[in-house]
């Protein structure tokens, strides 16, 4: 089994391209979704979280995601401290599932800070997705109803993209200008060929 990281800054469509890859029929997991999941389940994230951010940082309804976003992407070391708890924790997660798996040639984890996370040390290969500037703050605007100024501030916690180009093996650009599934099935073709090497 090939364990592939796809990643890429927000707004860069790695969603997209994971949701081809899934009706592809390989398994896909995505770390940001997991992460929010296992922040509302995992016993040891919700005592450490709530031991960093106060315990009111917790609602019935689960993690107060907006109050968490404020505090920890106006304090860099809030952010390393949040990150240092849960990201161990998908880690194991993701392990466990890749176990489930085990009978594909492929699985993949979407994850849009592979690199800043360490996640990229359980993978195979990583494909990183690209796409302009301006594409990308236009599509997260859209999508989120968030300021541009916003987007930008919260690319600045992301890898640069000449940095996550540099330290991928294969990169897919998503600009909207050409077709996105030939070379999506081209990149599955190539890492299917490099299935065993290394």
């Amino acid at each position: 089994m090939l364990r592939v990281g796809v990643t890429g800054g927000i707004g860069s469509g790695k969603s997209l391209v994971c949701e081809i890859i899934a009706r592809m029929g390989f398994p896909v997991y995505n770390a940001d979704l997991e992460a929010r999941n296992l922040t509302n389940t995992n016993s040891t994230i919700i005592a450490k979280v709530k031991a960093l951010l106060g315990n009111d940082i917790y609602t019935k309804e689960g993690l107060d995601r907006k109050r968490t976003a404020l505090m920890v992407f106006q304090d860099a070391n809030l952010l390393n401290k949040l990150n240092a708890i849960i990201h161990p924790e998908v880690a194991n997660h993701f392990s466990s599932w890749c176990e489930l798996h085990a009978e594909s040639p492929l699985v993949f984890l979407e994850a849009a800070i592979l690199f800043e996370s360490g996640m990229d040390k359980l993978m195979d290969r990583v494909v990183a997705i690209t796409a302009p500037l301006h594409t990308r703050i236009r599509r997260v605007v859209e999508r989120d109803g968030i300021s541009p100024e916003e987007v930008e501030r919260r690319m600045g916690h992301q890898l640069d993209e000449k940095e996550l180009v540099a330290k991928s093996d294969i990169v897919i650009r998503n600009d909207g200008e050409e077709l996105l599934l030939p070379r999506v099935v081209w990149a599955i073709e190539y890492l299917k060929g490099t299935e065993g090497k290394e």
